[in-house]
């Protein structure tokens, strides 16, 4: 049974590599996202108690929201986080960012090895991944301000703090949605594979 299923996967690859390629990437950012999922929870709970939730993070201002207040890119205010998704402080950005950027560090290597099989130089391609990674949060950062508030007084509003945790989880859909489809093309140029380029 195992060996007819690779059998379809090896004629799958070579009659479609490009879409068998797609698939394979789609895979290991699923499971990227699972590890994220279950990260940033658990690392929420153990930055939480601490006087980190008490000091704010706002970062980056770049305009005005509608109610003339600043709008950061990331705008973690102090404090528990309230019904309109505010707060959390440094302690929701650290949990957040470590969260991302260890699943990062396990996506670069997966993509690079199982997905792209990249056998180019590896430093060239961690600088243009951090680079790009770099770019992407900023960008799911300043993407926040425009769903958060929103999400959070919802899902806080008709579910209490079952509703906070859901509205976490949606969130980092959200930012993993984003890295997804920008890093696809973007490792198609970084992780390359000099035979393969020879064969071509």
């Amino acid at each position: 049974m195992i060996k007819a299923i690779v059998g379809i996967w090896q004629r799958f690859k070579e009659k479609h590599p490009g879409i068998a390629q797609f698939i394979v990437f789609f895979m290991v950012s699923n499971g990227v996202t699972v590890l994220q999922l279950i990260m940033m929870p658990l690392l929420r709970g153990i930055f939480a108690p601490t006087s980190l939730t008490e000091t704010a993070f706002q970062a980056f201002p770049v305009g005005t929201n509608l109610d003339g207040s600043t709008y950061y890119i990331f705008n973690y205010a102090a404090g528990k986080i309230a019904e309109d998704g505010t707060g959390g402080g440094l302690a929701y950005f650290i949990a957040v960012q470590i969260s991302i950027g260890i699943a990062q560090v396990i996506n670069f290597f997966a993509q690079r090895s199982v997905t792209f099989k990249s056998t180019g130089n590896i430093w060239k391609a961690a600088f243009w991944y951090v680079l790009a990674y770099i770019v992407i949060t900023l960008a799911a950062g300043a993407a926040q301000g425009l769903y958060k508030v929103p999400l959070y007084n919802f899902l806080i509003g008709f579910m209490g703090t079952v509703g906070e945790r859901a509205a976490d989880v949606i969130t980092m859909i959200i930012n993993s949605a984003i890295s997804f489809w920008v890093f696809f093309p973007i490792f198609k140029v970084i992780f390359r594979n000099k035979e393969s380029e020879i064969v071509k």
